[in-house]
């Protein structure tokens, strides 16, 4: 039909079937613009520091916040417009991914370290203001590159593995999680003092353990759709080569 991406005479796609496309893109920019600020900001010296409010913090939140509500639009308007492409198949979960992991790794490094004089086996000689640790990430990006690897082994099977419920909800709580902890720091006193902890510290930490959990668990249920998808093609084999043998 003419005017549509699939019509073989069109010359060029219309404009709202590159619209989905554009988004996606816009994403890995938002990204490289959220890590260039988390890059020249240092918690020491910064506005945080003294207890006021940090506009650096807010403004990187605020990128965070649009880019992934682009995630949200490219797929609705890709899945409406039916202008899905191979370019938004590849570069959609890349623009999730590099901005989520980067988030984190950017969370977790020195820039957002407090000293203190107390030890702890979990957090050495102080705490990340920021309360998510490199154990953390490692478990995060740990999750993310098995799915992502039994997704590569059975699509380019045939076998469709899309994103199931367990998915949908990691990438909630991550979504959720990094401007929750960037704008509580912003906004708040989390470091430690003699009246305790503060109620950022404290919803910073639930935040972070909450999301650390769920990412987790959430790839219990792809390895165990793996494991069931991998099994019944065995037996189909099975059942195809007896069949053929007869």
């Amino acid at each position: 039909m003419p005017g549509t991406p699939e019509h073989s005479g069109s010359l060029a796609a219309p404009w709202w079937a590159v619209v989905p496309n554009a988004l996606t893109a816009s994403r890995v920019v938002m990204a490289l613009a959220f890590f260039a600020v988390l890059t020249a900001w240092r918690f020491d010296g910064s506005a945080a520091s003294r207890g006021t409010y940090d506009g650096w913090l807010l403004f990187a939140s605020g990128l965070f916040i649009v880019a992934g509500l682009t995630d949200v639009l490219d797929g609705f308007l890709a899945r409406r417009w039916h202008a899905e492409t191979t370019f938004g198949r590849i570069m959609d979960p890349f623009a999730d991914k590099i901005l989520v992991i980067g988030a984190a790794v950017f969370l977790a490094g020195p820039d957002f370290w407090w000293p203190t004089p107390d030890k702890h086996r979990f957090i050495g000689h102080g705490i990340q203001l920021s309360g998510i640790y490199p154990w953390m990430v490692v478990a995060i990006l740990g999750r993310e590159l098995l799915v992502t690897s039994i997704r590569g082994v059975l699509e380019a099977q045939g076998v469709r593995f899309a994103a199931d419920w367990s998915g949908k909800l990691k990438m909630l709580c991550q979504s959720v999680c990094v401007p929750t902890v960037l704008i509580t720091i912003a906004v708040t006193h989390v470091t430690p003092g003699p009246d305790g902890r503060p109620w950022g510290r404290l919803l910073i930490d639930a935040m972070v353990w909450t999301t650390v959990v769920v990412t987790i668990l959430s790839g219990v249920p792809y390895a165990f759709r793996a494991a069931a998808l991998v099994s019944q093609r065995a037996r189909e084999g099975r059942a195809a080569g007896t069949k053929g043998g007869v």
